[in-house]
């Protein structure tokens, strides 16, 4: 049995993985901050799920971590973690010394990218884009994860799209991240709420004039960081998953439309059927953490313990 972690600037979701690759046990905690928490956290979230399964944890034979921030797949530390308030830490050593278990840790949206992958039937190519607080995409070619030269393969947050955009933290104007991000919109849009992006979209729907130019520049930095991963990668399947994408249809239906408007005249848009290769992940869906159980399995992965 393998466990998978999807670590979160709030909470963690974790997931206990039987040998068939079926989800069984599930528990969810609320995420520390600083190294030595976040550390604990993993350590007490593989607790729990040993004791809803009723098992001992040596039962387990990996456990899988996804986390945001700068990851070294080899060597399994994360750095630049900032809202996890973690500049460096080396998690495989510090998880894998407290559980005596062989760990291994992926950057979030990677890790998310193989569960959606292996829900999605594991086969061809998918690229999972990831509208989350930023926007990045994970891409998978059977099985397997494309990282590129460095590492960055999928990291299309930062294309600018609109040199007139809004500015983008990272220096630039226009990029998708800075139309499509969630951090971006609520920072656009400056009103508290829960939830700033959905109320974007209520507001749009009774007619406020910026909440209906952030929904279009939403939608149109989605449909954008479509295009590029299709055209780059020439994708199968764009999966849509991550806090935005719990909009369901409502995004879907925008991020649709800006794709068949692009396309009128172009019949090379046309024919690549870009509405056609977009789906979104299913609200709830345990892609996060069971991406993470599978990292044991990669190809390239290293193990590491006490």
């Amino acid at each position: 049995m393998r466990v998978g972690l999807d670590v979160g600037g709030t909470k963690t979701d974790a997931v206990l993985v039987d040998p068939a690759g079926t989800v069984g046990a599930r528990v969810r905690l609320a995420t520390g901050w600083g190294p030595d928490a976040v550390t604990s956290t993993v350590v007490e979230a593989v607790g729990r799920l040993a004791t809803a399964a009723g098992v001992p944890m040596s039962a387990f034979s990996t456990v899988g971590v996804g986390i945001p921030g700068q990851v070294d797949p080899v060597v399994g530390a994360v750095s630049h973690a900032v809202n996890l308030g973690i500049d460096y830490l080396d998690l495989a050593g510090a998880a894998g010394r407290a559980l005596e278990l062989p760990v291994h840790v992926e950057n979030d949206v990677k890790a998310a990218a193989l569960g959606a992958a292996a829900l999605h039937g594991g086969e061809g190519t998918m690229a999972y884009l990831n509208l989350g607080t930023g926007v990045a995409a994970g891409i998978v070619r059977d099985g397997e994860l494309v990282r590129g030269t460095r590492g960055g393969a999928g990291e299309v947050g930062h294309i600018s799209v609109d040199p007139n955009g809004p500015r983008c933290r990272c220096g630039q104007r226009g990029c998708i991240e800075a139309l499509a991000g969630g951090g971006a919109v609520a920072e656009r849009w400056a009103k508290p709420g829960a939830f700033p992006v959905r109320d974007v979209f209520d507001a749009a729907d009774a007619g406020d004039p910026l909440a209906v130019r952030l929904r279009g520049d939403l939608a149109y930095g989605v449909a954008s960081a479509v295009r590029v991963l299709v055209l780059t990668d020439d994708v199968d399947t764009v999966v849509l998953g991550g806090g935005v994408s719990t909009l369901g249809a409502r995004l879907l239906e925008d991020v649709t439309e800006v794709l068949d408007r692009s396309a009128v005249e172009s019949a090379f848009l046309r024919s690549l059927s870009l509405p056609q290769r977009l789906e979104i992940l299913p609200a709830g869906s345990p892609a996060a953490a069971l991406g993470a159980a599978l990292v044991g399995d990669a190809r390239d992965g290293v193990l590491f313990g006490p």
